[in-house]
């Protein structure tokens, strides 16, 4: 087949939760069932021709396949899940009789419904954005569905525009997946990789015969350690691509690897030149968080193109253009020494960064410049193409800009603190540690004399319209501050005495006061600033606004103790206070590229351990530092994870060590593959630890049995992110699981995460049959001991 010419600017994926969040909107009027099917879709391609014409007036071109059709409902790799047909066995009444799945089935499998739970969620490699996770064993269906992209790829056609359909790669769907609940002991999902092939091969044949000139197939399960083991010569990848590539009834393939280096990261380059080699047309190379691809390697380019992703699409700092120059000079020259053509991209897709910087009317003066959300990141895109093609006098303004932005930020008061890193050069090793953790255990037993099975939640009660809507009229300047006071006390009223109704034993203030549990931290804390409309999306229709680490971080000022001191004081029980971590914070923000990961978490971590202090000096015995996203930021490769895991247990001790003994400190995990980091988990040196549990059905007991874990634990009894309310028996058969294998004097009954996101009618069911079930629970346990 005669090759296609691929583009010379790309990017690899765009947000497509919509500037406005118009994507949520539109899936939550449809499960609130305030709209139909028809609607729900209309809304979709609206705002998809909306961002593909934003696109094209930035610069790349709609007739040449350089906008990416990677669009979906809820999330790139379910679409994928669908695309195949591949339903677990759970689900297999959703589909129709040729095996394709709906909309509206899609959903079911994202949300669960009153007799299903939901597929697990968890976090895509290292980022914070969560998918949802295949279930694959011997006999789940494989079967090629092309309906829906190559029905998007023609709705777009009839309007003038190319887009490049985006699909996970095969591979890396399968690395993704977990074996079907019943599959044999030891089953691996890869064993399926030559029917999901097969399929991949059909869905190809399908989008060619639909007039798509290319297809983009995004394996970054390759940039992993056992990814690195399928993409040397001679394994899986090389067997894979060359299926595919043979077939004749097939668009031209890209092929991208985010996220790190693909393969041998001794050897970058290797995996690209595999696959060119077997007639892939376009291999992508992320450069920013990856090595750049060796002559070595780029000489098996001959006929292929190489995307070189320069335009880092994680993080929000603007492009040094003149340096990103020089290193596509370069490329340029050993990739065309191979007889190959070279393009620009980005590194990943463009889904982890906001829109556009022009829709932030009130960020501190000195920011905006210093900035590229995902329009920028276009811009840059295309404007290094330019000058790598036409010549850097074609883009001198654009150089000019750039190194003035960057001049200007490496000067500006704020970025270094002299008191800070002056705190910071003074720590010892005594400022990371407690006494041990029997002479604590001891302590807090007799503070807080708790019963069995003690019950809690993770800390937020559900964000009603009335509380967002007071927040806006706040900082509208419609409510004053007192009534803005009033109003939070009333609802922290309304919080405890649920609490109190319910028969919880550890209650929390219910966080009404915070807008999220880190832009909360960054508005009180020196160093940051936050956006107005800087949404990424994280899963589904949920969102979050990351705020902006770009200087030394201090506390001006206590801030938490004012709430959770007030919720106090109106009840006898023990009341927890709630921080957010230090790696949390970092990982949820957007941080600083010119100063070490550490030295910024140790920065914030002398902010959150002034507020334990205070928090303590205000009578309260239980503090939780959440640490949701400490597995998040481990990196791909284990031999860089050490390195992370030391700096990012010695943040969260340095936080929590002024701690006394009497003072219960908990933390919180979510969303993550605990067996993994168990060892820093234990290392944290929390005295209760609460995790995410319930849509694996208590899986993580196994890892925390086998390490021998000897601390509190919370397994999660009541999976928060679905609208499901789970049944008293079904919270108990949870419950008797982690009794199975845990110490029963150590177990906690909590949900896997905070409330925020669910209502108040949901919320106290749900809690009230958690109670019900640790009751049963605790009076069994008495009978029998």
């Amino acid at each position: 087949m005669s090759k296609p010419i691929f583009p010379a600017a790309s990017i690899l994926g765009y947000p497509r939760i919509g500037p406005n969040r118009e994507l949520k909107k539109a899936l939550e009027a449809h499960w609130a069932q305030k709209t139909d099917e028809a609607t729900l879709h209309a809304a979709a391609l609206q705002l998809q021709k909306a961002n593909l014409s934003r696109l094209a007036a930035l610069g790349l071109k709609p007739d040449d396949a350089s906008l990416p059709g990677d669009f979906a409902y809820y999330d790139q790799v379910l679409d994928a899940t669908l695309a195949l047909s591949a339903l677990p066995t759970r689900f297999a009444d959703l589909a129709d009789a040729n095996g394709a799945i709906d909309t509206a089935a899609s959903f079911v499998l994202a949300r669960g419904d009153e007799s299903r739970a939901p597929q697990e969620m968890t976090k895509w490699f290292d980022t914070n954005y969560h998918y949802l996770v295949p279930e694959i064993g011997e006999t789940t269906p494989i079967r090629a569905n092309a309906t829906a992209l190559v029905e998007s790829f023609t709705a777009h056609a009839a309007n003038g525009t190319t887009i490049r359909p985006t699909l996970v790669g095969p591979i890396s769907y399968l690395l993704l997946a977990k074996a079907e609940d019943g599959a044999a002991p030891g089953f691996d999902p890869l064993a399926r990789i030559d029917e999901v092939v097969a399929a991949y091969a059909k869905i190809l044949a399908e989008l060619s015969a639909a007039g798509a000139p290319w297809v983009q197939l995004d394996e970054p399960g390759l940039v992993t350690d056992r990814g690195a083991e399928l993409a040397v010569p001679g394994a899986l990848a090389e067997s894979v691509y060359t299926k595919l590539a043979i077939a004749t009834a097939r668009p031209a393939l890209l092929v991208t690897f985010g996220y790190g280096t693909a393969g041998d990261p001794a050897r970058p380059g290797t995996t690209q030149g595999l696959l060119a080699r077997a007639g892939v047309e376009a291999v992508h190379a992320d450069v920013v968080r990856g090595a750049l691809p060796t002559a070595e390697f780029l000489g098996d380019l001959a006929g292929s193109t190489l995307v070189a992703g320069i335009v880092d699409s994680r993080n929000i700092w603007r492009n040094n253009l003149s340096a990103s120059l020089e290193i596509l000079k370069s490329l340029r020259t050993e990739v065309e020494k191979a007889d190959g053509t070279l393009a620009v991209g980005t590194a990943t897709s463009l889904q982890h960064v906001p829109h556009d910087v022009a829709l932030e009317a009130n960020l501190p003066a000195h920011l905006p410049e210093w900035l590229a959300f995902a329009n920028q990141k276009v811009a840059e895109v295309i404007a290094l193409a330019k000058g790598i093609f036409e010549g850097e006098s074609a883009i001198a303004a654009q150089l000019s800009a750039a190194e003035s932005a960057i001049a200007h930020r490496a000067g500006f008061a704020g970025i270094t603190v002299a008191a800070v890193r002056e705190r910071l050069a003074n720590l010892t090793t005594a400022d990371f540690s407690r006494s041990d953790a029997q002479t604590r255990k001891a302590a807090q037993e007799a503070a807080l004399e708790l019963p069995p099975l003690p019950t809690t939640t993770i800390g937020s009660f559900p964000q009603t319209t009335q509380v967002r809507a007071a927040r806006a009229a706040h900082k509208a300047g419609t409510l004053d501050d007192a009534g803005y006071e009033g109003f939070l006390k009333e609802e922290i009223n309304r919080v405890v005495e649920l609490q109190e109704r319910l028969g919880l034993d550890v209650l929390v203030h219910g966080e009404a006061e915070r807008n999220d549990m880190v832009q909360y931290f960054a508005e009180n804390f020196d160093g940051f600033s936050e956006t107005e409309n800087g949404w990424v999306q994280s899963y589904g229709s949920r969102a979050t606004r990351p705020s902006i680490l770009w200087g030394d971080v201090s506390r001006p000022a206590a801030f938490t103790v004012p709430w959770i001191s007030y919720a106090a004081s109106l009840t006898t029980k023990p009341l927890k206070g709630m921080l957010t971590g230090p790696v949390t914070i970092l990982a949820w923000s957007f941080i600083r590229d010119d100063a070490p990961l550490a030295t910024s978490a140790n920065q914030v971590a002398l902010a959150l351990r002034d507020e334990i202090a205070d928090l303590q000096a205000a009578g309260i015995s239980i503090i939780q530092v959440d640490e949701p996203a400490l597995r998040e930021l481990l990196p791909l490769r284990a031999a860089d994870q050490p390195k992370y895991l030391g700096w990012s247990v010695d943040a969260f001790r340095l936080a929590t060590a002024g701690a006394v003994d009497a003072t219960q400190i908990h933390t919180h995990l979510c969303y993550s593959e605990f067996g993994e980091i168990i060892e820093a988990i234990d290392a944290l040196d929390a005295d209760v630890t609460s995790i995410e549990a319930a849509r694996s059905r208590m899986e993580v007991t196994a890892d925390l049995t086998s390490y021998g874990y000897s601390r509190g634990i919370g397994p999660g009894v009541y999976d928060i992110h679905s609208p499901r309310v789970p049944s008293t028996e079904e919270v108990a058969e949870l419950i008797d699981i982690a009794l199975g294998s845990l110490d029963p004097k150590a177990l906690w009954i909590n949900p896997d995460c905070g409330l925020k996101t669910r209502g108040y009618a949901e919320t106290e069911a749900s809690l009230a049959n958690l109670v019900s079930a640790a009751v049963a629970a605790r009076a069994t346990l008495g009978a029998t001991v």
